[in-house]
């Protein structure tokens, strides 16, 4: 083989490592600033694609029988009054706590604004910890805010960019939340850790560190504390479905199950602190 033919075969691999190389020795700055950009230029992709799957869910609901649409009206206007029941209670609840903290003179708990966002996109390598949701700064998110779904808590915006932000789940292993089992109790450790999840089934996702010796398993749910001011109280986790003496003998580990529905999830909602803090 001549020097010529070595020479065009492996020119493409020594381009290669000068792209490389060029990379490695590019500022931290730089690199940031890149990754941003390319967020930027791939965020209205993703927000494209997710209106396509909703024409298309469209289309398909217009194909369906009338009778099955008036049903799923008559079922819709039935949770409508419901939930307008619940509103109205909650409002009477915070007038009444409103009250008693100024009674008390406590201080008043960090107040949240709610903020619905859509999923735009999860990526395949990270389906179980990470999902993009189609609002960011220009509706006022922050890092670090809380989302959460109708079955309790989601987890916490992680990367804010113009109109997108990228949300880390519960399942996580950077997420980590002070919770207590429902009812009471010594509030301990709950850390993300999704292990051997089955596609659409989260199996466990958490473990729970530094558990009270006299708790016990048996599927109790656990909640949000509300130490740190980061999570409002009382939002759902999951549940405790064993645990087991620790190394120190002091405490128990156990297994936390979160809610298969992290799974495929469609909507959320960012709370954001008052203040934007």
């Amino acid at each position: 083989m001549s020097t010529k033919s070595r020479l065009d075969k492996s020119r493409p691999f020594l381009v290669l490592g000068i792209v490389v190389l060029a990379w490695l020795l590019l500022p931290a700055a730089v690199k940031r600033f890149a990754r941003a950009g390319f967020y930027e230029f791939q965020a209205p992709f993703d927000a494209l694609a997710s209106r396509a799957g909703d024409l298309r869910e469209f289309w398909a609901l217009k194909t369906r029988p009338a009778n099955e649409l008036i049903a799923a009206g008559r079922e819709l206007a039935r949770l409508n009054a419901s939930y307008e029941y619940r509103l109205q209670r909650d409002a009477d609840l915070r007038t009444e706590i409103a009250r008693l903290e100024e009674l008390l003179r406590l201080p008043a708990e960090p107040g949240f604004r709610a903020e619905p966002a859509r999923v735009i996109g999860r990526d395949f390598a990270t389906w179980w910890s990470r999902l993009t949701i189609g609002k960011g700064r220009a509706h006022g998110l922050k890092p670090g805010s809380p989302v959460v779904f109708s079955g309790g808590l989601a987890g916490r915006v992680a990367e804010v960019h113009a109109r997108s932000s990228t949300v880390e789940l519960l399942t996580s292993p950077d997420i980590r939340v002070s919770v207590l089992i429902e009812g009471g109790g010594r509030p301990f450790a709950f850390q993300g850790s999704a292990n051997n999840p089955g596609f659409g089934v989260l199996a466990d996702g958490g473990v729970a560190e530094f558990v009270p010796p006299a708790a016990d398993a048996g599927q109790r749910r656990i909640v949000t504390s509300g130490l740190g001011g980061v999570y409002p109280k009382n939002l759902e986790v999951g549940r405790l479905v064993r645990v087991e003496a620790s190394a120190d003998g002091l405490f128990l580990t156990g297994a936390v199950r979160v809610n298969p529905a992290l799974a495929g999830l469609r909507e959320v909602t960012v709370l954001v602190p008052d203040g934007g803090e």
